[in-house]
């Protein structure tokens, strides 16, 4: 039976990267005076520079053949038709209806779900807007002044990270909060300081069983009712949920339960009612601008030609540097520091995704897939991690985020350059990475700066940076609400083209089980309960806590 690296297009690959082993982006460059212009495309004030890369033409004309090949736009047609791409399961992927900006129906197994949507919508929308304006109180009559999310995955690195994007459009009077870890610390350190009276808590969880969520969620009820007397726990919790007993049972009022559906992956839940902390924290006419730009990046992948189409250029260069090139990891590099939460949101979204080793049909891949994905803001990250970057034995492709304006005015008058200094070395990094610095030219640096003999040819080697470091880089005006949708459906959608590609289930995650399940056991023996069966290393490690812990 054939697979993927039978294909002709793949093989065709694999040789037209060994054309390119001893190729140079200084020699690309040079060969092509247009080189910019071939390899950037663009959507409104979106720019994706991909000329950094180390591709040519062929390349591209090659990689849209593999992706037809593997019907990409088939597969993208039936993921917007509402079709159970996410074949383990037995689901559709339509985290794009939660966005569907148009009056287009949605339908799965029959029945349109853009009603259902919509007035989940609407109700995000009348519940934020009254905690907003005050009409929401808590037990005492005060307005709320702080919210703090409890989940966990999909239900906290999304809105987390959304909420720091979007500070500027956050009042100082209305503060997010985030707790996920089950870690005792994290909830402590997040409430210590707040009112209770004043304070009110999102509980996101489908099943409303998630192990640290309910939890956290269980202690946050305990020290609402220790701190705050007579505290009605109904005007201090809310829920994201599908689980409407469970909800009820904790104390919550079932009319401020808002719900989602088994087609919402938890990594793309946001624009979900999973965004209901975003909704509070900048309010719905922002979520709604979020909506839009997510819209409209849903558009651009849906209609325009794959040569043209953006998510589908990003995930084919993916393919490109895991698969025919041989780099393991991906490095995202925002220079803006409201994304700072980004690399991690994308962590999940990626690794999670395409962390696979089988394919759809059951049958082990023969290839390699989903990249090791890490990242930090610059200029941070230059202080730290690009050393490796510029002169390791690994070589890193790296995805350079930057924004024409700062997201927010300056609060400072001697704030001004600030920006233009980010941008200078958002753009300086780019270059260096690609052309890096010969022998010749180190040589002609040093002897400008005095040094020549033993000195200077002891140091040499040292000066040296080989370059041809692929990268991309991507503009956009200003750091929006819109802006921000639009970026985050950009990687959505590559994703998902890398996922097609490597023919695996980019939308389910039965990895994360196994710890789950073994968690529970090591709990019950931790807690006091019957040894179970283990290898060596595991039992002594519960026999040693248990030793040094007192009796529960």
């Amino acid at each position: 039976m054939s697979t993927l690296s039978d294909e002709p297009a793949w093989k065709a690959l694999e040789a037209h990267a060994r054309t390119l082993d001893a190729r140079h982006l200084r020699d690309l460059f040079a060969e092509d005076g247009r080189r910019f212009e071939r390899f950037s495309r663009r959507l409104d004030d979106l720019l994706v520079d991909f000329s950094k890369q180390r591709i040519t033409e062929e390349t591209l004309d090659l990689l849209l053949d593999l992706a037809r090949a593997v019907d990409l736009e088939g597969w993208r047609a039936r993921m917007f038709d509402g079709r159970k791409i996410n074949t383990t399961e037995n689901r559709a992927v339509l985290h794009t209806a939660l966005r569907n900006r148009a009056d287009r129906p949605v339908v799965t197994d029959g029945q349109d779900v853009m009603p259902e949507v919509r007035a989940v919508l609407a109700r995000m929308a009348d519940f934020s807007e009254r905690v907003r304006d005050g009409r929401w109180t808590g037990t005492t009559g005060g307005r709320i002044t702080d919210i703090v999310n409890i989940g966990i995955g999909g239900s906290d690195l999304g809105p987390l990270m959304v909420c720091e994007a979007l500070k500027p459009w956050q009042r100082p009077d209305l503060r997010p909060h985030f707790v996920s870890n089950v870690d005792g610390a994290h909830l402590t350190e997040t409430l210590r300081g707040l009112d209770p009276a004043t304070t009110l808590f999102v509980v996101a969880s489908k099943t409303f069983t998630t192990q640290e969520t309910m939890t956290n969620a269980a202690s946050a009820r305990g020290w609402l009712q220790r701190e705050l007397a007579g505290a009605d726990v109904a005007r201090h919790f809310v829920a994201v949920s599908t689980n409407e007993k469970a909800v009820r049972e904790f104390g919550i009022d079932t009319a401020n339960m808002f719900g989602f559906w088994e087609w919402v992956g938890g990594r793309y839940s946001l624009w979900s009612a999973i965004g209901l902390p975003i909704a509070l924290a900048v309010g719905y006419a922002r979520f709604e601008e979020l909506l839009d730009g997510a819209f409209a990046m849903d558009e651009h992948f849906r209609t325009a030609p794959l040569a043209d189409n953006l998510p589908v250029l990003m995930g084919l260069l993916g393919v490109w540097n895991r698969n025919f090139l041989g780099f393991s990891t991906q490095a995202v590099l925002p220079y803006d520091q409201y994304l700072h939460r980004l690399p991690a949101y994308l962590q999940q979204g990626d690794m999670e995704s395409n962390g696979k080793s089988v394919t759809r049909k059951g049958a082990p891949v023969g290839w390699d897939t989903g990249a090791i994905l890490w990242g930090e803001p610059g200029t941070n990250g230059q202080h730290a991690f690009y050393q490796l970057i510029h002169q390791g034995t690994s070589i890193v492709p790296s995805d350079f985020i930057a924004g024409v304006h700062p997201t927010a005015p300056a609060l400072l008058a001697d704030l001004a350059d600030h920006h233009t200094k980010l941008l200078a070395n958002c753009l300086a990094q780019s270059e260096a990475l690609a052309f890096g610095k010969t022998a010749e030219e180190a040589r002609a640096d040093l002897e400008k700066a005095g040094m020549q003999g033993e000195e200077l040819e002891r140091l040499l080697p040292h000066k040296v940076f080989a370059g041809n470091r692929p990268s991309t880089t991507i503009l956009h005006d200003r750091l929006t609400p819109a802006a921000l949708g639009r970026l985050i459906a950009l990687y959505e959608h590559a994703i998902f083209t890398r996922g097609i590609v490597w023919q695996i289930d980019s939308f389910d995650q039965w990895g994360v089980e196994l710890g789950k399940q073994l968690a529970g056991v090591v709990l019950g023996e931790l807690q006091g309960g019957p040894a179970a069966v283990h290898d060596g290393s595991t039992s002594g490690l519960i026999a040693h806590l248990c030793d040094r812990r007192p009796a529960p």
